[in-house]
């Protein structure tokens, strides 16, 4: 009977000396570890703070677990990074808004500058010479493509003249614009008030409209434009002024 339990107790001996590892792979990657060559490459081990080692071909095989409280895994700063992001896209698209808006373009007549009055049987021929100006309130040039010109009297349309044009006016800045309508009245009445040398006053009431042609970033504009001028039917006037505009 001792002798059994001897015998027991010896064979529960052996089978904890020879237990097994659990995973095969584990244990002869550790025994590889205590076993490394002196010749092998290593790095270093990010766990460790610098005070172990890997071999370089297990580098990528291998998981690093980092402590929930590493430093590492709290990202300083980021709702202020974030916040001057934002901040940045928005005051540029601001900007990118706030100069690139269209604004108008005022187009205002100016008055007359000269006319040049002629008489033949039945009809007067006036030529008028007027002023335009164009001011831009763009922070961007624009450039005026065509300019259309209507003189009425009573009306009827009296004279009519388009012009292309290639004119550019720089951003925040103003031009002017002299052209020049060859008008044929055909009213008997105003021809006898023109003529008429008892007369003294020989103004005749003239309506022009026009519409001007403007392209900017891509964009054609259109702006109207009218305005009612005295000419005198009997003598040449001129007015001089004193900015020098582009002549017609």
């Amino acid at each position: 009977m001792g002798g059994s339990f001897s015998q027991l107790d010896s064979q529960q001996e052996d089978e904890r000396n020879t237990v097994l590892p659990q995973n095969p792979a584990i244990d002869s990657k550790a025994v590889s570890y205590s076993s490394l060559d002196s010749n092998k490459t290593l790095v270093t081990c990010p766990t460790c703070e610098g005070r172990g080692a890997i071999p370089r071909e297990l580098e990528k095989q291998l998981v690093a677990l980092i402590p929930y409280g590493d430093k590492r895994l709290k990202p300083r700063r980021t709702k202020f990074f974030v916040f001057l992001a934002v901040l940045i896209c928005l005051v540029t698209s601001s900007f990118i808004i706030f100069f690139l808006f269209p604004r108008s373009v005022a187009v205002e007549p100016a008055g007359l500058n000269s006319s040049m009055v002629a008489f033949d049987e039945e009809n007067i021929q006036v030529n008028m010479t007027n002023v335009l100006n164009i001011s831009n309130t763009n922070y961007y040039p624009i450039t005026v493509t065509q300019l259309t010109i209507e003189v009425l009297h009573l009306s009827f349309v009296v004279g009519q003249v388009s012009y292309s044009l290639f004119l550019h006016v720089g951003p925040l800045a103003s031009e002017q614009i002299f052209y020049t309508v060859a008008s044929r009245i055909k009213d008997e009445s105003t021809y006898k008030i023109c003529t008429w040398l008892k007369i003294k006053v020989h103004h005749v009431l003239l309506h022009i409209q026009g519409s001007l042609t403007c392209s900017y970033l891509c964009h054609s504009e259109q702006r109207l434009f009218q305005s009612y001028e005295y000419v005198d039917c009997r003598e040449n006037t001129s007015v001089p002024h004193l900015l020098i505009p582009h002549t017609l």
